[in-house]
């Protein structure tokens, strides 16, 4: 039989793989694996897209665990894949117009597994950055539970804005009273108590930004559970009840 070589893009260790087994430890129960087989190591090369590392048989199970980045920059898909913690959380948050039909979206991960997903909140007059921080304050709420049940969680989230409300901005806009130079502070009411809850967990939890629509599964689902929410007019934050199957839901409308 022919060599072929195995190219990992996205599986617990991406790379290039000489042998189908040690492939299918990095692929195998992996939601959203992406790998496909070449007859030369130089087609395998070229289709990872960059310098890539090889690993054979022995050297799969030591491969490395790349260590997360945690600066200011967004995640790529393969640094969120390497975030060591067991609940990873993705939210997003879509409104059709903007201002107009809003909705929220969760996407929530075990293990890197699909675990569930939620949307909701519905409102007919919301804006994108309101649909984005009810989808943040939602993955706050679920991350409180989690922490209590000594599970530890990331929060991955594509708006720099809400992210930058509750890590940064409130700090300042409290000890001035809630109140910033130059004009009121939008969002306020949902402001104020993110921030609280932001505060009780801060030290137990990580929170990422990443780009929104670049291919992370987890944001991709949560875009489509933000749009479901308009579509359906989902007023209450909902479980999706539906089969986890990740290809019909990208089929979903996106926003």
């Amino acid at each position: 039989m022919a060599k072929k070589f195995y190219v990992v893009w996205q599986g617990r260790t991406p790379g290039i793989y000489t042998d189908w087994a040690s492939c299918k430890q990095q692929v195998d129960k992996f939601a959203g694996a992406k790998y496909k087989s070449f007859p030369t190591q130089a087609e395998a090369q070229a289709a990872f897209g960059n310098k890539a590392p090889t690993y054979s048989r022995t050297s799969a199970t030591k491969a490395p665990v790349k260590k997360p980045t945690t600066s200011k920059g967004s995640l790529t898909a393969e640094q969120v894949l390497a975030v060591e913690t067991q609940i990873k959380i993705f939210t997003d948050g879509g409104c059709d117009p903007n201002p107009g039909k809003a909705g929220s979206g969760l996407a929530v991960y075990n293990n890197n597994q699909l675990s569930e997903l939620w949307f909701g909140l519905y409102n007919p007059n919301g804006t994108n950055n309101t649909a984005e921080l009810n989808a943040l304050n939602q993955a706050l709420i679920m991350a409180q539970s989690m922490i209590e049940k000594n599970q530890t969680v990331a929060i991955f989230c594509d708006s720099r804005y809400s992210i930058q409300c509750i890590t940064q901005w409130a700090v300042t806009w409290q000890k001035n009273g809630w109140k910033k130079a130059g004009g009121e502070i939008k969002n306020l009411d949902l402001i104020q108590p993110m921030f609280e809850r932001y505060q009780a967990v801060k030290s137990k939890i990580q929170i990422h930004h990443v780009n929104g629509h670049v291919g992370i599964e987890g944001n991709e689902l949560a875009d489509r559970m933000s749009i479901l929410a308009v579509d359906k007019q989902e007023m209450p934050f909902s479980q999706y009840d539906q089969p986890l199957d990740i290809e019909t839901i990208l089929a979903l409308r996106a926003g």
